[in-house]
């Protein structure tokens, strides 16, 4: 069993020297390296600064598969190393996240002793500008059939899990039209499929809060999950799945309707409030539901 690990990264040389180190110092590295069964994939995504050299002129040259491509986003990257790959166990560790030393031992053996898993995840430490802060109620991981969870937000860190290859033949690629909101997307289409499994034990570091994350490069993040909420309407969904699906699509809508307005976009807006008056009338025509504040 071959683990292959794909490194996204664009511009974060420093931060990719310690994301390195953390896969290095894995505990089972020393014996799967030695047996052929784990690669490191890095994409990178057309940095400017010394990334490359960090990869190819540094001690890590000996471990890592360096692949370089022009500026187009962390789902061509992400997609670019699974085409790559060559692990029946695909992981991925975004370049400014760290894993724990057991993090893949704990969950190489979780996938071993439970064949039919197609996925694990696990808790997480999160750390934002340089400081530990605890996740909000909101944020509280699930194990089983989680679809209605991963609906209100993004539950799934790609950089905690563990997934075996077949899954992306059966559920697709990373959207590569969506300039954020990707692991919401593709979590919404693994929920629909499969059941999670938590090891619920923080195994990995996430490190947040520097200005070139996508959730500060773009205002309105909903805008690309009410595209993924309306791409899961193409599913084989049950009527409640779609009726969960409709109901965020509105949440999600109202939220842009009121930040366009309060900008002054006043054309911006009017597109989403079409938008919930068409959800509105699905939702009264197929569950005779109607959204009390009329909004």
């Amino acid at each position: 069993m071959k683990v292959s690990i794909i490194i996204p990264t664009y511009n974060r040389a420093i931060f990719l020297q310690e994301a390195l180190a953390s896969v290095i110092n894995q505990t089972i590295f020393p014996e799967f390296w030695g047996q052929g069964k784990i690669e490191i994939i890095i994409i990178d995504d057309g940095s400017q600064d010394e990334t490359e050299q960090v990869v190819t002129q540094g001690k890590y040259k000996s471990w890592v598969s360096y692949y370089r491509q022009d500026h187009q986003g962390v789902s061509v990257a992400r997609n670019r190393g699974l085409k790559m790959a060559q692990g029946d166990l695909i992981a991925f560790l975004d370049s400014d996240d760290l894993w724990l030393p057991e993090k893949l031992a704990v969950q190489l053996s979780f996938m071993k002793t439970f064949p039919q898993a197609m996925l694990c995840y696990t808790g997480e430490i999160w750390i934002r500008r340089g400081r530990r802060v605890n996740p909000r109620k909101k944020h509280r991981k699930y194990s089983g059939w989680i679809f209605d969870k991963v609906l209100p937000l993004c539950l799934l860190s790609l950089s905690s899990a563990l997934f075996r290859r077949r899954v992306f033949d059966e559920v697709g690629l990373f959207d590569e039209e969506l300039p954020a909101c990707e692991d919401y997307d593709l979590g919404i289409r693994l929920a629909h499929r499969y059941p999670f499994h938590l090891i619920d034990k923080p195994l990995i570091v996430k490190r947040g809060g520097h200005p070139d994350q996508l959730s500060h490069k773009y205002w309105g993040m909903d805008r690309f999950r009410i595209k993924a909420l309306e791409k899961a309407l193409n599913l084989d969904l049950t009527l409640e799945q779609e009726k969960l699906v409709r109901q965020e699509i509105i949440r999600k809508a109202k939220i842009l309707v009121n930040g366009f307005r309060k900008r002054g976009k006043e054309k911006e807006a009017e597109v989403y409030q079409q938008l919930i008056l068409r959800q509105q009338q699905e939702l009264t025509r197929k569950f005779n539901l109607v959204d009390d504040d009329g909004q």
